[in-house]
């Protein structure tokens, strides 16, 4: 993932990861890599790294709210070795499961703009071709949805965004929609525990 780590094809968000090293010399403030099992049949699909999550640690959802959730039920449900993830170096491990982001930097305001989500599709292009064995895309949110959508090549309209939609792909793989376990999400109840674990219900019973 060199390649990943250095890139500064986005030059607004390279200059603002530049002033982030700045005040914050300890943390990752860099293109932040996929995390979990390379083998996995299940891509869960965020939307960027987190000021004080991922773009601090460089692990997807780790170290933030948003990853609470996350992390809590991909154990409930056999994926993940531990409920919590808090730093890339806790010991947590992934099965059957990896995580990787629509946009690979921090933006501004948690916000990438449309040219920066195009720029940075390639990545999630990639990942896509390079995994085989990944039968099921899980995207938290529409900006994930839509970049999953892209990076497989397929039209937008013809693939409705609703929270716990199950979309066949062309190519065989399952699309799954899920609202974003963000704070906003979760605290105003637009997702809650029992809609989150629905979604991963139905995954897991399409993997079994």
């Amino acid at each position: 993932m060199q390649k990943l780590h250095n890139c500064v094809a986005c030059p607004r968000l390279a200059e603002f990861l530049a002033g982030v090293r700045q005040r914050h010399p300890d943390y990752h403030a860099r293109p932040v890599a996929p995390f979990g099992d390379a083998k996995a049949r299940l891509l869960v699909v965020g939307l960027a790294p987190g000021m004080h999550g991922a773009n601090r640690t460089g692990r997807p959802f780790t170290g933030d709210y948003a990853g609470i959730l996350l992390y809590e039920t991909l154990h409930a449900f056999g994926f993940a070795s531990r409920p919590t993830s808090v730093s890339i170096d806790d010991g947590l491990t992934l099965t059957d499961c990896r995580i990787t982001n629509a946009v690979k930097c921090l933006p501004p305001e948690n916000k990438p703009e449309t040219a920066e989500i195009k720029i940075c599709n390639r990545y999630l292009a990639e990942e896509l071709a390079a995994s085989n064995e990944a039968r099921i895309v899980l995207a938290l949110g529409l900006i994930a949805h839509k970049a999953v959508l892209m990076a497989a090549g397929l039209k937008q309209s013809a693939f409705t965004f609703g929270h716990g939609a199950r979309h066949g792909l062309p190519d065989g793989r399952i699309l799954f929609d899920s609202y974003h376990c963000s704070r906003y999400n979760t605290q105003t109840r637009r997702l809650t525990t029992t809609d989150f674990h629905d979604v991963f219900r139905a995954i897991r019973a399409e993997l079994n």
